[in-house]
C-alpha cells in the first residue's frame, strides 16, 4: 500500500514537472533570447580580467555608499516591522489578508518610482519603498508563526489574564526565535533591495555600480560587488541585537541629515490629480466612453504585450531555475562532496543567492544586449542559489543505507527522489517571486510590464503608470494563488504518503 502511494505521489510530481517543462518549451519560440552585442565575449574577458585586478578607487565613496545601503535597509525593515505588528493581529480577517497580498505584490522598485514623483530623491522615498511591501510580508509570516505556535502555555494562564499578558508570557517566548530568524532573513533581503534602489538615483551601492559600469570601469565594479558580498557573508558577526540601537541611531543621522523639506502641494497634486485617469481629471467631463477608450488603448498597446512578455520570461526562467537547482545542490551535500568541496560549494551558492537579480541582469545586458536572455540567466542563477542551498542542507540531514548506491545512481535514484516534493514546493514559492522580479526587468529595457511602467513615468503619465502597476500586482496575486494551491497539494500528498 505504501509503495503504491509513493508511486502515485511520484507520478503526480512527474506530471506537474512535465507540464511546466512543456509550457516553457512552448514559450521559447515567442521569447527574444538573441544576443545583440556583436562582441560579447570581448567584454566578458575585460570583466574577468577586472576580477583579477580590482581597483579600490576612493575609499570614502565606497564607505559612504555602504553606510547608505545599510541605513536604508535598517530603517525600511524597522518601519516594516513596526507596521506589521498590528497588521499581523488583523491578518485573520479576509480584507486585511487581501490588502497585504496587494501591497507585497508590488515590487520595491515600483514603490520607489511612485514615491520618487512625490518626495523626489529623498531618504523618505527609499525608506517607504522598502517598508510598505516588507510590512505586508512581515504581517503574513508573523501571523502564520503565531498561529502555529504551541498554545498550551496560553491556556494554562489564569482566565483573567489580559491579551497583552497572554501574548508576552504565553506566546512570545515560544515564537521569539522564529520571529527573530525570519526578521534577520528579511534584513538580508532588505540589503539587496537597498542596493537596487541606487538604480533610481539614491546613493546606495547600486548607484555607483551602475555609473561605474556605464563608464566601463569594471575594476571598480568588482570592488563594489566584493564589498557587498562581504557585507552579506559577515552579517552573523556584526548584526547583533544589543548593537541595533546604535545602528538605528547612525542610520537615522545618516539619512535624515540629507532629508529636504517635503512640498506637500506636490503630494496633494499627485494623489488628487496626477494619478486620476486623464479622461476624468480636473474639469474634464469625459464620460464612460472616453474612460473605456482610454483603458482599452492602454490594455491593447501596453498591458497585454507586457503581460505576455512577463509570463513568457517567468515560465522560461522558472524551468531553468529548476534545472540549475537540481545541478547545484550536490555542491554542498555531504553525500556528494568532501569537506573542502562543500566549502567551495557554499561560497558559490552564497555568491549566486546574494547577487540581486536586477544587478546581475543589468551586468549581463551590457554584454549581450537588451533581450530576455540576460534576465533569464540572472533570475535562474539567483533563485537556484536559494533553492540549491535549501535542498543541499536538507540532503545533509538524510540517513542513507549502508549499501546505498554511489555517484550518479545515488543522485538519481536515492537522494533527489526523496527531495523532490520539497523541491517543487520551493519552486512554486519562488514562482511568484520570479514574476515580481521579471516585471522590474522592464526598467532595464526588457519588454515586460516594467518597461511600459517606466516609459509612462518618464512621460509624466502617472495615471497610466499606476494602472499598469495595479495590473502587475493583480497578475502577481493570481500567480501567488495558483502556486499556493500547488504547494498545498504537493505538501498534503507528501504527508499523506508518509503517514501510510
Amino acid at each position: 500500500m505504501r509503495n503504491a502511494k509513493q508511486q502515485s505521489l511520484q507520478f503526480s510530481h512527474r506530471n506537474v514537472s512535465i507540464l511546466f517543462i512543456v509550457i516553457a518549451l512552448l514559450c521559447l519560440p515567442f521569447a527574444d533570447l538573441n544576443i545583440y552585442n556583436v562582441q560579447p565575449w570581448q567584454e566578458l574577458q575585460r570583466f574577468a580580467w577586472a576580477i583579477l585586478n580590482p581597483e579600490m578607487g576612493d575609499i570614502k565613496i565606497v564607505l559612504n555608499a555602504l553606510l547608505q545601503t545599510i541605513s536604508f535597509a535598517l530603517l525600511g525593515v524597522l518601519l516594516g516591522v513596526i507596521c506589521a505588528i498590528p497588521l499581523s493581529y488583523l491578518y485573520r480577517f479576509s480584507p486585511m489578508r487581501g490588502l497585504c497580498a496587494f501591497l507585497r505584490a508590488i515590487h520595491e522598485l515600483f514603490w520607489a518610482l511612485i514615491f520618487l514623483q512625490v518626495f523626489g530623491l529623498s531618504p523618505l522615498t527609499g525608506i517607504l519603498a522598502l517598508a510598505i511591501p516588507y510590512a505586508a510580508t512581515f504581517a503574513k509570516v508573523y501571523a502564520e508563526i503565531i498561529e502555529e505556535a504551541d498554545k498550551s502555555v496560553v491556556h494554562a494562564l489564569p482566565k483573567y489574564s489580559g491579551h497583552l499578558n497572554r501574548f508576552f508570557y504565553g506566546l512570545l517566548p515560544d515564537v521569539w526565535q522564529s520571529l527573530k530568524t525570519y526578521t534577520a532573513y528579511r534584513f538580508e533581503c532588505g540589503l539587496r533591495s537597498s542596493v537596487i534602489l541606487g538604480f533610481i538615483g539614491l546613493p546606495t551601492l547600486g548607484f555607483y555600480l551602475q555609473s561605474s559600469f556605464m563608464q566601463g570601469d569594471y575594476s571598480y565594479v568588482v570592488v563594489l560587488l566584493f564589498v557587498f558580498y562581504i557585507l552579506i557573508a559577515s552579517m552573523r558577526y556584526w548584526l547583533r541585537p544589543f548593537l541595533l540601537p546604535v545602528y538605528f541611531s547612525i542610520a537615522l543621522y545618516t539619512l535624515l541629515k540629507n532629508q529636504h523639506e517635503v512640498k506637500w502641494d506636490n503630494v496633494v497634486r499627485f494623489f488628487t490629480q496626477d494619478i486620476i485617469p486623464a479622461p476624468i481629471r480636473g474639469d474634464k467631463q469625459g464620460g464612460y466612453d472616453e474612460l473605456a477608450q482610454w483603458f482599452g488603448t492602454i490594455m491593447q498597446d501596453q498591458a497585454m504585450p507586457g503581460i505576455i512578455n512577463t509570463l513568457l520570461l517567468t515560465q522560461i526562467a522558472l524551468v531553468v531555475t529548476a534545472i540549475v537547482s537540481l545541478i547545484v545542490y550536490p555542491l554542498i551535500s555531504k553525500h556528494f562532496q568532501a569537506k573542502l568541496g562543500r566549502g567551495i560549494g557554499h561560497v558559490v551558492l552564497v555568491v549566486m543567492r546574494s547577487t540581486p537579480e536586477y544587478i546581475l541582469a543589468f551586468i549581463l545586458l551590457q554584454f549581450f544586449g537588451p533581450s530576455m536572455l540576460p534576465a533569464v540567466i540572472a533570475l535562474a542563477l539567483h533563485n537556484s542559489g536559494i533553492i540549491g542551498h535549501l535542498l543541499g542542507n536538507q540532503s545533509n540531514s538524510m540517513k542513507l543505507r549502508i549499501d546505498s548506491a554511489k555517484g550518479l545512481n545515488l543522485y538519481a535514484y536515492e537522494v533527489t527522489p526523496r527531495l523532490y516534493g520539497n523541491f517543487l514546493a520551493y519552486l512554486f514559492y519562488r514562482w511568484e517571486i520570479i514574476l515580481r522580479e521579471t516585471a522590474i526587468m522592464g526598467l532595464l529595457g526588457v519588454a515586460t510590464l516594467g518597461f511600459y511602467i517606466d516609459n509612462a513615468m518618464q512621460d509624466l503619465r502617472f495615471d497610466r503608470a499606476l494602472l499598469l502597476i495595479l495590473i502587475t500586482a493583480l497578475l502577481n496575486m493570481s500567480i501567488d494563488a495558483v502556486s499556493r494551491i500547488l504547494r498545498r497539494r504537493s505538501t498534503n500528498k507528501a504527508r499523506h504518503s508518509n503517514d501510510l
